[in-house]
């Protein structure tokens, strides 16, 4: 994983500011291009062939939607950019895909970046990074390949479900943000089922030699959901502030519902970032204690036969004059010193519940 990131962060070394230089992997065979105009009235959904069709968006009345999935198609959105006069670094961090989340602030539009995060079919997180661009009447959306979390989003606008086709386009952005934060949600959830799942496997001691691994896997994934959503509070508190005209002041209640999820997400995170703490120390504890037992059985056992060693240690010398030898009874005198003490010490263990 080290290699290849570094690799990707090779590319922008070196190039000029505003070089539009893709730092991902997956990458599009075909771009894929939607355009979703809609009004009170009406909505149209079309998937475009050339990003050339997207430019009558600009000056369309209604509110407009413009996704476009396919980052490494860079001459495809430096047209886009070029035609909406999207500023060169802007178009550069939109194709730098380790952006933090943050909201730059322009004359024209609003750049905001966040990560929507989810998990695959192999219980993997998947980070990807999205960007919008506010405009008076347009949001444009780019991610770096097909499959989102917006199909719900979709519906609601096809078939006039609420308030957005009554909104701007302020709206049509608090609602794409909204989605991909409420995801984090279902994100978290898995990530405390995991660590619940992890708990009790340790308490009930049903553990392989992988669990080390695995907690320490959890742990990445918990501080890699941590570094996408705790810089997006502060994005959303400059959206509460912004003063300019692509944000009415309505809108920004809908913003301060953001915030409240995502502190009840960070909230989330803290506490299973203090769990994961928990479970290794628990882990260790349980180890330790599996190790005590062990060394108190073989404590007890070599006490028993520390005086019995040195009872036969005795009686096995190869001196000619020992007394008891001559005895005709001896062996079994013998035998029944040693058993007695056998038991004498075994009541006395259990006495003292170390059995």
């Amino acid at each position: 994983m080290a290699k290849t990131r570094s690799k990707n962060y090779q590319k922008k070394i070196g190039q000029v500011p505003g070089s539009i230089i893709y730092t991902g992997e997956k990458s599009s065979s075909k771009i894929f291009i939607e355009a979703i105009d809609y009004n009170k009235d009406q909505s149209t959904e079309k998937e475009l062939e050339t990003i050339e069709e997207t430019f009558d968006y600009k000056y369309s009345d209604s509110v407009t939607w413009i996704n476009l999935n396919g980052l490494s198609h860079v001459n495809d959105i430096e047209k886009l950019g070029t035609h909406f006069e999207i500023h060169p670094l802007v178009l550069e961090d939109i194709v730098n895909i380790s952006q933090r989340p943050k909201i730059d602030e322009y004359d024209d539009y609003l750049f905001v970046v966040l990560k929507m995060l989810y998990y695959d079919k192999d219980e993997k997180i998947i980070s990807e990074q999205v960007s919008f661009v506010l405009g008076k009447n347009y949001v444009l959306s780019f991610q770096e390949a097909e499959g989102d979390v917006f199909d719900v989003l979709r519906d609601r606008i096809r078939h006039a479900k609420g308030r957005i086709r009554s909104m701007k386009s302020d709206y049509l952005l608090y609602t794409l943000m909204d989605a991909i934060i409420d995801h984090y949600f279902s994100v978290i959830e898995t990530l405390g089922d995991k660590i619940e799942d992890f708990e009790s496997d340790i308490f009930l001691g049903n553990t392989d030699n992988t669990i080390n691994k695995d907690i320490r896997d959890l742990k990445k994934e918990i501080l890699r959901v941590r570094r996408a959503i705790f810089p997006l509070r502060e994005v959303i508190s400059r959206i509460e502030k912004y003063e300019g005209p692509l944000i009415q002041k309505k809108t920004k209640t809908y913003y301060r519902d953001i915030y409240d999820h995502l502190v009840q997400v960070s909230e989330n995170i803290d506490i299973y970032r203090e769990m994961i703490w928990s479970l290794m120390d628990m882990y260790m504890t349980t180890i330790s204690n599996k190790m005590n037992e062990v060394m108190k059985v073989l404590t007890i056992m070599a006490s028993i036969f520390i005086p019995l060693t040195f009872i036969a240690g005795i009686y096995g010398m190869n001196f000619e004059y020992i007394p008891e030898l001559h005895y005709k009874y001896s062996y079994f005198i013998l035998w029944g010193v040693m058993v007695a003490i056998f038991i004498g010490m075994i009541i006395y263990f259990k006495r003292k519940k170390w059995l």
